[in-house]
């Protein structure tokens, strides 16, 4: 079987994992997005996707992601997913067509200047941890959303998306997913444009669905388990 072939198969299966998990939440598949996570294979299968239908992927480092997306010739949406330095924010602004992992105003502001510098506008969600337990967490706590969102809504250059989580390690997610939409109801509430809600990833998007997702993060479920590091 060769890669295009596997790629298919797993997007396949993907794809009829979300269509059950929709009927049994009673939603929608046009209510989601499915985002394929393609941090650490390569360019090559980014554009095997996009042959594929796969319209919107996702990468978690810098600079990997950004040179990918200089690699890469089909017209993909490039979500950057994971914890970014603010010393970094201005060249992921100059690519990213979506950040979710913004987690604290100074990010924000550096994201900002970095769009800014790039002519153009990047839509931006908000990390919520729900274990601030971890000090290798990236994420604000509930209680942090309001000031972040006002400070992103506040930007030029910058749009407030929603919001984003990665469930807590070795819990059920299910009780952290539907925290998340509780707060993204209670965001609407003065940001009634923030109607993304970031979760879900192969091990759990079902739960994600049936919360109430809108946008899940997939990597294992369609490409297949990573290659060795190194």
């Amino acid at each position: 079987m060769n890669r295009l072939d596997e790629l298919r198969d797993g997007l396949s299966a993907t794809e009829q994992r979300i269509a059950d998990a929709c009927r049994a939440a009673g939603r929608d598949r046009s209510d989601i997005t499915l985002i394929v996570v393609t941090k650490t294979y390569p360019a090559s299968d980014v554009e095997l996707l996009a042959e594929l239908g796969v319209q919107d992927v996702g990468e978690n480092r810098h600079p990997e992601a950004g040179d990918k997306a200089d690699e890469v010739e089909a017209a993909v949406r490039w979500h950057f997913l994971g914890g970014l330095q603010t010393n970094k924010a201005g060249a992921v602004a100059r690519y990213a067509d979506m950040v979710h992992s913004v987690d604290r105003v100074k990010l924000a502001n550096s994201l900002s200047r970095g769009a800014e510098a790039a002519g153009r506008t990047l839509p931006c969600l908000i990390q919520v941890d729900f274990d601030a337990t971890d000090p290798g967490r990236s994420g604000v706590v509930p209680s942090g959303i309001p000031e972040l969102a006002a400070a992103i809504a506040a930007s030029d250059h910058l749009t407030l998306g929603g919001l984003m989580t990665v469930a807590p390690l070795g819990e059920d997610p299910a009780p952290h997913f539907d925290h998340l939409v509780g707060l993204a109801g209670d965001l609407r509430k003065d940001h009634p444009e923030a109607t993304i809600i970031s979760a879900g990833m192969s091990g759990d998007f079902e739960a994600a669905i049936s919360a109430g997702a809108t946008h899940l993060r997939i990597g294992r479920s369609v490409l297949g388990e990573r290659p060795p590091a190194g």
